[in-house]
Formats: C-alpha cells, structure tokens, sequence
C-alpha cells in the first residue's frame, strides 16, 4: 500500500509539473495573436520560411523582443564569419553548458549532417572533451567552454582564436555563444516542452 502510495504521488508530481510547463510561457495560438504577434509572426515566416516554432514560441510573448532575436539569429547561424559547421559546433557547447533539450534536440542532427563527427556530439552531450577536433574545432570548442564555464576568455587563447578567425570571427564566435545561450534561458524558463521522441540531456552534477 504504501509503495502504491509513493508511485501515485510520485504521479501527481510530474502531471503538476508537465502542467506547471505548459503554462510559464504557453504557445499563443495564431488565432489569439495580438496585431503586434501577428506582424512579428509574417515577418519570421518571411524570412525563416517556417511559422513560429521553438524558442520564438515563448519569445512571441514579448514580439518586439522575438523579431530582435530572429534577426540575430539569422545572421548568426546562417551567415556568421566562422561558418555555419563551427557555428552548430559552438549551439551544441551552448546547449550542453545550459542543459537545455530542446536546443539540443534540434541542433545535434544539424551539426551531424553539416560536418561534425557522431563521436564528437556525443562526446560534449556527455560532458567530456571530445577526442579527434580538428584544429578549428579545438579553437572553437575551448573558446566556448571557456567563455560559457569562466565567463571570459585567456589572452592566450584569444590570441589563437583572432589568428585562424579574425576580428569578426571572434566577434561572431562569441556572439553565437551569447545568441543560444539567450534561447536557453527563455526556454529553460519558460520550461519548453521536449517532443515525445526528444531524450533528455544529462543532469550535471551527478
């Protein structure tokens, strides 16, 4: 009795808490978009070729703020100086640091299928150091994890990062590093659902 007692609690407790979720940051459905959601909603279709999905779900609460971030967005994964490969190497880092699913559901397929190796992925979805980065790679990796985990980044490697990159290239690589974090943060907030098909990342720490 008192087992059954504990499984029917234990019950209730995620049933709250997939309530809890769903309703920090729900998703507005486009009949109950306001002009504003409306106008922020066309002009992400419009250039994503998608409607609103994702992270830009909760976003859609504050539209202004979402149309910002798209357009960032935009830039940054698509058209930033270090390549669109070390740009899903730098999501997958992010998204990992910030345990955040839904980012790296999406993403880890991405980075798989523009270049990054299986073992490397799993690798930093472990919390490990992946072996086998190139030289690229390893630049961006260790600038990623050292900006996410230190807050600021050597001189040392600094100076690596702005030789192989550039100027913009740093500023891009850091900026990706900031972009996805933000989507982290609103979605781990806002407490984004993972699909049914979705794994959850590891908890750290153990």
């Amino acid at each position: 009795m008192k087992k059954l007692h504990i499984i029917a609690t234990a019950t209730g407790l995620l049933a709250a808490g997939l309530l809890h979720a769903q309703t920090r940051l729900p998703t507005v459905p486009p009949s109950q978009y306001t002009a504003e959601q409306k106008q922020a909603a066309t002009e992400f279709e419009a250039a994503r070729k998608v409607p609103v999905f994702g992270p830009f779900e909760p976003l859609i609460h504050s539209p202004q703020m979402m149309s910002q971030a798209r357009a960032m967005g935009d830039y940054l994964r698509y058209k930033s100086a270090i390549g669109t490969t070390l740009s899903e190497l730098v999501i997958l880092v992010t998204a990992r640091e910030w345990t955040q699913d839904y980012e790296w559901y999406v993403h880890y397929p991405l980075a798989i299928k523009s270049g990054i190796k299986k073992d490397i992925a799993d690798a930093i979805g472990d919390g490990r150091r992946p072996q086998g980065l190139s030289d690229d790679e390893e630049i961006v990796y260790d600038f990623s994890i050292e900006l996410q985990r230190n807050k600021r980044v050597s001189d040392t490697l600094f100076a690596r990062a702005e030789k192989r990159f550039g100027k913009q290239g740093i500023v891009d690589l850091t900026g990706i590093s900031g972009y996805y974090t933000l989507l982290a943060m609103e979605l781990n907030v806002a407490q984004y659902e993972l699909p049914k098909d979705g794994k959850r990342l590891e908890r750290f720490p153990k």
